[in-house]
């Protein structure tokens, strides 16, 4: 049984899809970060069969939720305080997300003016559909190299 220690003062990312928990720890920076980490994979879950789990110990003002709820609005994010967890978060998708992905059209404007930031905008919540501000291009979900570094 593998034992990781609870932490006194950050958050927990709880359901994150297995296999998803280091591009969620590359785009949320932590990686930047001098904060203790803990990244759990194919933890077996009831719900989900498997899930990865990020414990992160620093303040939870750090994380970026709008790049967190694009990447997957089903994560439980709980904030800890004093050990204990005294508030759970529940994501929802952002209207618009800057400097997360990018536009794949060579015809953007966005892919010339390389100082322009990345917008899309969410254009269909039903189907978590995104859209390029500048090109209306549409954002292809299962394209990951898309993601900005």
């Amino acid at each position: 049984m593998l034992n990781v220690g609870k932490i006194e003062e950050g958050f927990v990312l709880d359901h994150i899809k297995a296999g998803k928990s280091m591009q969620i720890y590359h785009h949320l920076g932590l990686d930047k970060l001098d904060c203790t980490v803990a990244i759990i994979k194919n933890a077996k879950s009831d719900k989900m069969g498997k899930k990865d789990i990020l414990k992160v110990e620093c303040d939870i003002d750090t994380l970026n939720l709008d790049v967190l709820a694009f990447i997957d609005h089903s994560i439980t994010v709980n904030v800890i305080k004093a050990g204990d967890i005294v508030e759970k978060r529940r994501l929802i998708l952002p209207m618009e997300i800057r400097n997360v992905i990018r536009c794949h059209n060579p015809r953007c404007i966005s892919s010339i003016e390389q100082e322009l930031p990345q917008i899309f905008y969410l254009a269909d919540e039903a189907t978590e559909t995104y859209r390029c501000k500048y090109c209306d291009e549409k954002y292809a979900e299962n394209d990951s190299s898309e993601f900005l570094n």
